[in-house]
């Protein structure tokens, strides 16, 4: 008791000194929290500052009007034209696609994994799924341009294979790894009383996974479509070598077309500075932008719906 005593005297005034320093550790902590969460808004911010600094001067020149346009030639002699709906009908048409592709099949093969597989079919198609997320977009482009562009010409029967068809389904290669691994982490999330209450009350295991074990991770699953979206929308050089940069509107997917992000890394470099054309690229960028950052608003809110079961 004694000793206890002779600690607990010897240990006060150091309890008492952390207890006196605590607040202004946790002010500390707290404030370095509140930088590093902000850091992402003020880099945003920053984005978007930069963007309208560089494009809206194109508001004081006699083309600004030809934003709105159909036609996108910034190269005229008589009259450069910068119409984004060629631009803006090319990239929504290669995403729908795109995403019609992979979301099937990224979700499909995610459940496989996580609930079908077997652990040994698990280890082995995992390293070949993160094998394809690490493959530069240039080398599958170069894939697709030598490869993917001659089947689909011989199979449609078409005069060109570089389309939007053909840009799709290099787009959904690129976005279905990334789709595989968060649904198969959030599929794998779900507590197995879940399952166990499902199979307790009759139903077979097929009924329990499509019925249960996928509802109970939709919001995850909703998340990794998302990102695969994301990761199709903001792609650029695999476009830019398949879908035959035709600066044209069309609602067929074996036509070629011109994406956004293509039309910015095809053209960026050859602009000159300050010059008409390259505001319009800048305009082209913030119209992406505000893409991204509806998708993002628009997934968050799904994914809350979707958490609270409401």
């Amino acid at each position: 008791m004694e000793e206890d005593g002779c600690l607990n005297s010897f240990l006060t005034p150091v309890c008492y000194y952390i207890m006196m320093r605590e607040p202004w550790k946790e002010k500390t902590i707290r404030l370095l929290l509140l930088g590093a969460a902000m850091t992402a808004i003020v880099i945003v911010a920053l984005i978007f500052v930069f963007l309208g600094k560089e494009s809206l001067p194109i508001v004081h020149d006699s083309n600004a009007s030809s934003l709105l346009g159909t036609r996108w030639n910034p190269v005229s002699f008589e009259r450069p034209v910068y119409g984004m709906i060629p631009l803006i009908v090319g990239s929504v048409l290669v995403t729908l696609l795109a995403t019609l592709v992979a979301v099937p099949f990224g979700v499909i093969g995610a459940v496989y994994i996580a609930e079908v597989a077997k652990p040994a079919e698990r280890e082995f198609f995992k390293p070949f799924i993160e094998l394809l997320a690490g493959i530069p977009s240039v080398v599958i482009g170069f894939f697709g341009l030598v490869v993917l562009s001659p089947i689909v010409k011989s199979l449609f029967h078409l005069q060109s294979g570089q389309s939007a068809f053909t840009g799709a389904l290099l787009l959904a290669l690129m976005s279905i790894p990334t789709i595989i691994t968060i649904s198969e982490d959030a599929i794998r999330s779900v507590p197995a009383s879940y399952k166990e209450a499902s199979l307790s009350l009759g139903a077979s295991p097929l009924q329990t996974l499509w019925r249960v074990t996928v509802p109970a991770a939709l919001s995850g699953i909703i998340a990794a479509v998302m990102l695969g979206i994301g990761r199709v929308i903001g792609e650029t050089m695999a476009v830019m070598m398949v879908t035959g940069n035709a600066a044209i509107i069309t609602a067929s997917p074996f036509e070629s077309v011109r994406t956004m992000t293509a039309t910015i890394a095809a053209e960026m470099g050859e602009v000159a500075y300050g010059s008409p054309h390259y505001r319009a690229l800048f305009c082209v960028g913030i119209v992406l932008l505000l893409a991204t950052f509806a998708l993002n608003t628009i997934a968050l809110r799904v994914m809350k719906k979707y958490r609270m079961g409401t």
